[in-house]
């Protein structure tokens, strides 16, 4: 291969895996705040509850 295909491979796949990096930081992201929303609800029931 030469050696300009091989760079904008190179810059494809490193486009790609901060594409998917950002994703799974969008998810786990998501993830703490249903997490944190879940708590929230569980202490604010038992405060009802009680």
């Amino acid at each position: 291969m030469n050696a300009e295909l091989e760079y904008s491979v190179m810059q494809y796949r490193a486009s790609e895996l901060r594409r998917a990096a950002a994703e799974e930081r969008r998810a786990r992201e998501a993830g703490k705040g249903l997490r944190s929303e879940r708590r929230h609800r569980s202490v604010l029931a038992k405060f009802l509850s009680s």
